[in-house]
């Protein structure tokens, strides 16, 4: 949570979302910022961007407070939750975000970058990855958000996924509820029917995926 100085407390989290384009960053922050106004916190929210139409980083960085707004940007090691949609992004973003204390939503299913397509480079197993991971944090849960987002009828909903893992997890205190009406107010018909599957299909996923405990935890 974040403490902020002046004399006043104020309750908070801060959230990264980590993955590379083309997944669906922006619109993960999007829904999860809107579900949190629905429920009266201040929220913040900045995105970076790499080469993100290549398949390059993309970073969002997005706080919650109660009592008065705080700037976007999380400072290094004030992560509480990171949410990875890409693994390897994930360990990246850790190493500069976390601490012992933050907990960790992961997507184990790799993006590969050009240069390891190319053979120029090579990607470590996901093992390794979240051993990693492990090592830099409290906990760390693995979501098999591309199997889900299939059987939620779309690979483009993998974002939504996480986002479902997120709110099943308990570690914001955001309802289900407050979800479901952003997504509501964002889709209509078929999309908005398999984004409110894949929702839901992560937020079951976070009660029954593999939990490791870590070196903070």
């Amino acid at each position: 949570g974040l403490d902020f100085s002046g004399g006043m407390v104020v309750k908070g989290f801060n959230l990264v979302i980590a993955g590379v384009g083309g997944q669906g960053n922006v619109l993960a922050c999007q829904i999860i910022g809107m579900a949190a106004v629905e429920e009266g916190w201040q929220v913040s929210a900045a995105d970076t961007f790499g080469v993100s139409q290549r398949g390059g980083a993309v970073m969002s960085h997005l706080r919650l407070a109660q009592g008065r707004p705080c700037g976007p940007l999380i400072g290094a090691g004030e992560a509480d939750i990171l949410v990875g949609l890409e693994p390897m992004e994930a360990v990246r973003v850790l190493k500069r975000f976390g601490n012992r204390h933050t907990r960790v939503l992961v997507n184990t299913r790799p993006n590969y970058p050009l240069a390891v397509l190319s053979g120029t480079a090579r990607y470590p197993a996901v093992s390794e990855l979240l051993a990693a991971m492990c090592a830099n944090c409290a906990a760390v849960v693995e979501v098999p958000a591309d199997r889900l987002a299939a059987e939620a009828g779309s690979l483009l909903t993998q974002n939504v996924v996480m986002t479902g893992a997120l709110a099943g997890s308990g570690w914001l205190p955001l309802g289900l509820a407050s979800f479901e009406k952003v997504l509501r107010s964002l889709f209509t018909g078929a999309v908005l029917e398999s984004n409110l599957r894949a929702f839901h299909l992560g937020v079951a996923a976070t009660r029954e995926c593999r939990q490791w405990a870590a070196a903070g935890g």
